[in-house]
């Protein structure tokens, strides 16, 4: 071998030794460091010694040593190659890693003024919700009633009829919830208590299965939410029906379920709706803290249930049947010592909340059961609609003397009507059975000439909670003296938009009932409220 061969293989092998050293050292060093300009410097340093190495061989001829250098070479610049791959793929991981994953960026609304959140893929949301109800009035009372009148002096003024707030929204896309407190009331503001605090699986179609603290769907006039209704109130023998066993707050596992049947092709087709919940106490009751259920036996358990079908032809009408069904399998046990130790008690107050007295009452009867049955029905035809129920309410005595008294029965109903004048209509939402509020054409805007929407409504009611009361004297052994109460009532809305309205309603109630003397305790009067409203 020539000097030339020997000067090329000696140096041809220094060179790998020293890319040998730079690789080795650079393996080690690169993944610490995660420096990509290091892998660059070594990739210019292979490229310059493999030039040289080529510019060796061709002084000469090439033999077997420098062959194998070269092999070498190309070796290294592979391992180099993958090396820069690797780090190229840490890179693209921790880059990865600092990314928000698919799906979880959260996106935030204002629909409405309602505050809203949520994930890009719809699994989570969380929304702020409030109602809020100011209700101003007055009570046109006779100045001559009779002195066995009680309730002479009904208190007129102002409070915050409903004041709610709380979240709603999905957990894991098929989970509902909704958790909201209390700070109104009815003739006073309560110092705050739970709403509501519910869960409802949504997954099974379609049902919806609910769970907690909440008001179970046991009627038209109670499904409706108290910020849509045509009148401040609901009707009397509605809200007397509700308050068995279903209402405000109340504990309550609830299967309901809706959908569709019928022929498009005719243009008609069929809603229908069911429902049923076993219920238990309230969470609270009253309008101050001091009034909260204290239950300190047996809670009352009880079954209801709901049905209806609901007719319809495209957006040119609406009809809606149905009936519903309510029955207390074990009252409230107030125990051994107590005067009534299960007590059933109807009552409740005017269609007006400024004051919170009760004018016509049962009083408490010793109960073994308490049913309730409903007949509903509506009719809806553009602006017009009008709709009504009827209630029979019994209670079961529980037998306690050789002699049982009778069961007393009791009935009510209503009949309301609503006229939206701007022309919009009122929406039936099928997935509760109930006729919301209209949806408005224009919102309240004097710059655009637009004024929201305006509703008239009128209401008749009747409840008779009267049992052989007889005319005067005392009464017969089982008779009930709650009293019949009649009100008319007329009401103006005013929608600005679907956040805020204000309501005026004027009504003239009749309650006729006689004390346990027989003499008359009832009286006739007329009432105006108010309401402002700001809903979310």
């Amino acid at each position: 071998m020539g000097p030339s061969h020997k000067r090329g293989a000696w140096l041809s092998a220094s060179l790998a030794g020293m890319l040998l050293c730079s690789v080795s050292t650079a393996a080690i060093a690169a993944p610490a460091a995660g420096n990509d300009a290091k892998l660059q410097a070594m990739q210019r340093q292979l490229d310059d010694m493999r030039a040289q190495l080529t510019a060796i061989a061709a002084q000469g001829q090439q033999d077997a040593k420098l062959t194998a250098v070269q092999q070498q070479l190309d070796a290294m610049a592979a391992q180099l190659a993958e090396m820069k791959s690797s780090q190229e793929t840490a890179t693209t991981d921790i880059a990865t890693l600092k990314q928000a994953p698919p799906g979880s960026a959260v996106t935030t609304t204002l629909s409405n003024g309602k505050p809203g959140f949520a994930t890009a893929d719809g699994r989570f949301t969380a929304n702020i919700k409030a109602i809020l109800m100011l209700d101003a009035g007055k009570y046109f009372q006779k100045g001559d009633l009779p002195p066995a009148v009680s309730n002479r002096d009904l208190n007129e003024g102002a409070n915050f009829r409903r004041a709610r707030i709380g979240l709603d929204g999905k957990l894991f896309r098929d989970f509902d919830y909704s958790f909201i407190y209390e700070f109104g009331g009815s003739g006073q503001e309560d110092p705050g208590r739970l709403y509501e605090a519910s869960l409802t699986y949504t997954a099974i179609k379609p049902l919806r299965i609910k769970v907690g603290a909440f008001e179970p769907n046991i009627g038209l006039a109670a499904a409706v939410s108290t910020s849509q209704m045509p009148m401040m109130e609901r009707p009397a023998p509605a809200e007397i029906a509700r308050s068995v066993a279903a209402g405000d707050s109340r504990v309550a596992f609830q299967v309901s379920g809706a959908g569709v049947f019928g022929a498009d092709d005719t243009g008609i087709a069929t809603r229908w709706f069911g429902s049923t919940a076993f219920t238990g106490n309230t969470v609270a009751a009253g309008s101050s803290a001091a009034s909260a259920t204290v239950q300190p036996f047996d809670e009352q358990t009880a079954w209801i249930a709901r049905a209806a079908l609901a007719p319809y032809s495209g957006t040119d009408w609406q009809a809606h049947v149905g009936a519903n069904y309510q029955y207390v399998i074990h009252p409230n046990d107030a125990g051994a010592g107590a005067a009534t130790r299960y007590a059933a008690q109807l009552r409740d107050r005017p269609e007006l909340r400024l004051d919170g007295a009760r004018l016509i009452d049962t009083g408490a009867i010793d109960a073994r059961h308490t049913t309730v049955m409903g007949l509903e029905g509506a009719f809806q035809y553009g602006p017009a609609m009008i709709e009504g129920e009827w209630f029979q309410y019994k209670i079961d005595r529980r037998i306690t003397t050789a002699a049982p008294l009778a069961n007393p029965k009791f009935k009510g109903w209503y009949v309301q009507g609503s006229w939206v004048l701007t022309g919009e209509s009122r929406v039936y939402n099928p997935i509760e059975a109930r006729f919301d509020a209209p949806k408005l054409t224009y919102n309240f805007n004097p710059e655009a000439g637009t004024w929201g929407a305006f509703e008239v409504a009128a209401r008749y009611s009747l409840v008779d909670l009267n049992f052989r009361e007889g005319t005067t004297g005392a009464p017969v052994a089982g008779a009930v003296r709650g009293g019949e109460q009649k009100i008319w009532s007329a009401g103006l809305n005013w929608y600005l938009n679907p956040s805020m309205r204000v309501m005026l309603d004027y009504q003239h109630v009749d309650v006729d009932r006689l004390g346990a003397t027989g003499l008359q305790i009832g009286q006739s009067y007329n009432a105006i409220a108010a309401r402002g409203q700001v809903n979310f």
